[in-house]
């Protein structure tokens, strides 16, 4: 058998969207394997869109190999070069050369990393199939053409693999997304129905599996001076570096359909079920970093690290974690394997890392997906359980101000936010009660939005939010009050 037979049918584990984190986390976890002399599976990259052209170009001229450096919270970097990708698929409109690949019966496995905004869910977990993207998307996919969605490409992939009797896939979601696999295959399968491809949805259910993963790297924007250090700490000259922490973290349900990497050797853990590592994750991590970008914007400062290092911020994301969040994840009773105030203590700590420079802007984007996901799940159980939520309430206090900056164009950069309806948010902040506008936000709350207790909490906090504001403002050392207890 030549060479390249030999190498094409290596199995192959397709991943969508070669941002930061990808190459920060699951490529890195791939090159370790690599070093312990395991090949025995390739990684390919590719994007859905043509947002990120120069870095596959570069990437591509590089022959996919990049470097990572990683910064530990007593400032020493360390830079490794990565080779795990062994193709990059360049974007060209209909996605021809990335749903070949995802046909080859070589490829076991498609991850992907589109962001939380990327699933197109509400509060309620249904497909927000009314999106203009999602219209787009099921017009092609009625027309058998791929989609730039990722349910637009994995119905024209699973399409593709049928027709071709490639056998099962594994469709793994490497996203902060809670539940992510199963929301994955909800999502698509909803859309292929609301496309008439109901015989495909069928195919899919038994040919596809989708573990359910939670991910952790802090992975800041690559700095512009990132390039210049990389060459000299290595000599390297590397135009798409990618910088994070030294902390990773990577747990799996081991519900592979068609194989997988020995990623347990390089420190993944594959568990029987990532729900206590995902919500630990979600709700403490994921949602008060959000809510630390919000005060740090609102403050004045550029860095999660320089807002963590205000005490009045550094004490509400840990009043949230310590009486909501520990909480909520307590009520069960049943033994954890998260030591959550352990867990609580490293994240802020986390957080405090100056050599990462994580910036505000890029840990705010998306709210409202963010809120929905993140922060919404703990204040409705709070809410169920007759508790206290004054420390949570912060938080979409925090973001309603926010939304406030961005409405009258004040914020000190660009927004991102994927699932952000515009003309929504200038109707919150235009609202005679902009407090009542957003509790009432079904998008945000589900069955909770209106709640009166939900208004009064975060119409308390709003106050609390704007003495901060007016204090640092004023250039005065602050502190916010201590939420009133009922």
């Amino acid at each position: 058998m030549d060479a390249t037979v030999t190498h094409v049918s290596r199995p192959t584990i397709l991943h969508l969207g070669l941002g930061a984190f990808h190459r920060a986390h699951q490529a890195a976890y791939q090159q370790q394997l690599i070093d312990l002399g395991d090949t025995r599976w390739r990684l390919v990259g590719a994007n859905l869109r043509p947002d990120m052209g120069e870095t596959l170009d570069a990437l591509a001229r590089q022959g996919g190999a990049y470097t990572l450096e990683t910064i530990d919270s007593d400032g020493t970097a360390r830079y490794r070069r990565i080779e795990a990708l062994a193709r990059v698929i360049r974007y060209a409109p209909g996605l021809e050369d990335l749903v070949a690949c995802g046909a080859s019966a070589a490829t076991r496995i498609i991850s992907c990393t589109v962001t939380e905004a990327g699933y197109y869910l509400d509060a309620q977990e249904c497909l927000v199939i009314d999106h203009p993207d999602l219209q787009a998307d099921l017009e092609r996919a009625r027309r058998g053409e791929a989609g730039e969605t990722l349910y637009g490409a994995l119905t024209a992939i699973l399409h593709a693999r049928r027709g071709a009797q490639s056998g099962p896939v594994t469709l793994l979601s490497c996203d902060n997304l809670r539940h992510s696999g199963r929301r994955l295959r909800a999502g698509l399968l909803a859309f292929m129905h609301h496309a008439g491809l109901h015989d495909l949805a069928g195919w899919a259910q038994e040919n596809t599996s989708c573990p359910n993963a939670m991910v952790d790297r802090i992975t800041p924007r690559a700095p512009p001076a990132l390039c210049a250090r990389v060459r000299e700490a290595t000599g390297w000259d590397d135009a798409v570096p990618v910088t994070a922490e030294h902390f990773t973290q990577w747990v799996i349900e081991d519900r592979f359909i068609a194989g997988r990497p020995e990623w347990e050797r390089v420190g993944v853990q594959l568990v029987d079920s990532v729900l206590p590592y995902e919500e630990a994750k979600i709700r403490m991590l994921n949602a008060s970093h959000s809510g630390i970008a919000w005060a740090g914007t609102l403050a004045g400062l550029d860095c999660i690290h320089e807002a963590v290092a205000l005490p009045a911020v550094r004490q509400m994301a840990w009043d949230y974690v310590t009486e909501d969040v520990i909480a909520c994840l307590s009520a069960t009773g049943l033994p954890s394997p998260v030591d959550l105030p352990a867990y609580r203590d490293r994240v802020l700590e986390r957080f405090g890392n100056p050599g990462l420079r994580d910036t505000n802007q890029r840990v705010a984007a998306d709210g409202f997906a963010k809120v929905a996901g993140f922060i919404a799940p703990t204040m409705k159980e709070r809410l169920a359980q007759g508790a206290s939520i004054d420390a949570a309430a912060m938080l979409p206090a925090l973001f309603l101000a926010f939304l406030q900056r961005w409405h009258h164009g004040v914020l000190p950069y660009a927004h991102e936010d994927q699932s952000m309806d515009r003309s929504v948010v200038h109707a919150i902040c235009t609202a005679a009660d902009p407090v009542a506008a957003l509790c009432a936000q079904e998008s945000l709350w589900g069955a909770a939005a209106g709640h009166p207790r939900l208004d009064d909490a975060v119409r308390r906090a709003s106050a609390r939010v704007h003495a901060f504001v007016m204090q640092r403002q004023g250039g005065a050392a602050c502190a916010l009050p201590s939420p009133e207890r009922h």
